[in-house]
């Protein structure tokens, strides 16, 4: 259910691998040390553990605000689908982000362990990212004396409680669809037609920014800002950076970094 491209000290098969490619096969590897940061950092379980805080100030920040609360595009979008197939319990989308970390980890059979150390380290390259993507964003607007905006569906950039509540929201869900679910299924889905791995990695990497570029507007979804050549410019690229981050450190520093730079945003 990965296609990080670092690599694991999981446990080999021996066993002749099919012909139709699985989520675990869609994953590339470097020589590294093993146990490193940049290894361990990478995994679901650590990744887990890190966006665990930002997780519960989203959900009990929106608890706590109440009718004031702007929750993430993307959050509604799962919950409303959830509802739909009969599952409307609140606390059902964390639970079932938790769960997909875990069954990921599983699936991959990395050792059940994670360092704290790496979490303050973590919490350091997301804001290092962060700022990077808002250089980014400075220069992109400069050259085409536009604003620059957030990378989330969360209406105009504001500094109030909660804007930076709905963009914690944004940082992890907007990650979990455009990232983790919709990347490695894409992959899936073109290797099926016996692309190569790294062809159909890079493609899926492109369709899912363009997905997540679009969805930030009103002719995908109502309420949505006006398109317009920047701000869809900007989104693509972000989405495209936002997905190798997710190939090269995993979920956690590509949510992590999403919702810095949103933050870094409000306050710039």
């Amino acid at each position: 259910m990965s296609f990080s491209l670092q690599p694991d000290d999981r446990q080999r098969s021996t066993t002749t691998m099919p012909e139709t490619p699985t989520m675990a096969e869609t994953q590339v590897e470097f020589e590294l040390p093993p146990n490193n940061y940049w290894q361990a950092s990478a995994r679901p379980l650590t990744s887990l553990v890190f966006v665990l805080p930002m997780l519960a100030f989203y959900e009990t920040g929106i608890l706590w605000l109440g009718p004031e609360a702007i929750r993430n595009g993307v959050d509604v979008w799962l919950r409303q689908f959830l509802t739909l197939m009969g599952f409307g319990q609140y606390f059902l989308l964390p639970a079932l982000t938790v769960a997909i970390l875990l069954a990921w980890h599983y699936l991959m059979r990395y050792p059940w362990q994670f360092k704290p150390t790496n979490l303050p380290l973590m919490a350091a390259e997301s804001m290092v990212l962060g700022l990077l993507l808002l250089c980014l964003a400075h220069f992109q607007a400069s050259v085409m004396k536009m604003e620059v905006v957030a990378a989330s569906t969360t209406g105009h950039v504001d500094t109030t409680t909660r804007h930076v509540i709905a963009y914690f929201g944004a940082g992890i869900y907007e990650e979990l669809l455009f990232r983790l679910m919709l990347i490695p299924a894409l992959i899936v889905f073109i290797q099926g037609f016996a692309f190569p791995k790294i062809a159909a990695t890079f493609a899926a990497m492109m369709i899912s920014s363009l997905i997540f570029a679009a969805a930030h507007y009103n002719f995908f979804v109502a309420g949505g800002d006006s398109i317009d050549g920047y701000t869809f410019l900007f989104r693509l690229s972000a989405g495209l950076i936002f997905a190798s981050i997710f190939a090269l450190r995993g979920f956690g520093i590509a949510a992590g970094s999403h919702a810095m730079y949103d933050v870094l945003v409000a306050f710039s």
